[in-house]
């Protein structure tokens, strides 16, 4: 069963940074394991290395838009931020350079909000329901954290998507409070 917070029998384990119901469920793109295989060749990556719920399939952080939705089985859920990764991702690599390794790579596999509880299973089609028309997607948003601090038109467009989580909101409007005037009104 897909519930609000979490997977059955799938809890996180530190509520303080992950869980909660903008990361409900964590997608990861099979496509990226190959990259990762390149980088990482002496190292096993089974799918879920990465911590994912879903090891997802033709759902790239570019193509995916934060506030899309589908539906997996019985439940509906809804695109809401990428990953950033954690101490724990370094742990599991057993080395402290994934981490950076991992935001570099711009694959942060995305958060789901579940808006609709049910039962989901291994293979079960991913069906797009809607898309959001602000066209922010998970990528924007990891570019506007950690490479693009100063692009003020997609800034301003996040701010405006509901889906995203307002820890999100509040980060980026502080990188627009930052913003000189002179540079803001060109």
């Amino acid at each position: 069963m897909l519930r609000t917070l979490n997977l059955d029998g799938d809890r996180q384990a530190d509520l303080n940074v992950h869980g909660g119901i903008s990361k409900a469920v964590y997608g990861y793109p099979v496509e990226h394991y190959a990259f990762w295989k390149e980088i990482l060749p002496d190292m096993a990556l089974p799918p879920g290395m990465f911590g994912e719920n879903f090891t997802t399939e033709g759902m790239l952080e570019a193509e995916l838009n934060i506030g899309d939705r589908f539906r997996i089985g019985e439940a509906e859920l809804m695109v809401t931020e990428p990953r950033m990764p954690c101490y724990k991702l370094g742990i599991k690599f057993g080395s402290s350079d994934i981490i950076r390794k991992f935001l570099q790579s711009r694959r942060s596999g995305f958060y789901f909000a579940v808006l609709r509880e049910g039962k989901v299973e291994a293979g079960d089609v991913i069906e797009l329901v809607s898309r959001d028309p602000h066209k922010v997607t998970v990528a924007d948003i990891t570019r506007l954290y950690a490479f693009e601090k100063n692009d003020l038109q997609t800034l301003r467009r996040a701010l405006q998507v509901e889906a995203l989580p307002q820890s999100w909101r509040d980060h980026f409007q502080q990188q627009l409070a930052k913003v000189p005037a002179e540079v803001d009104s060109q």
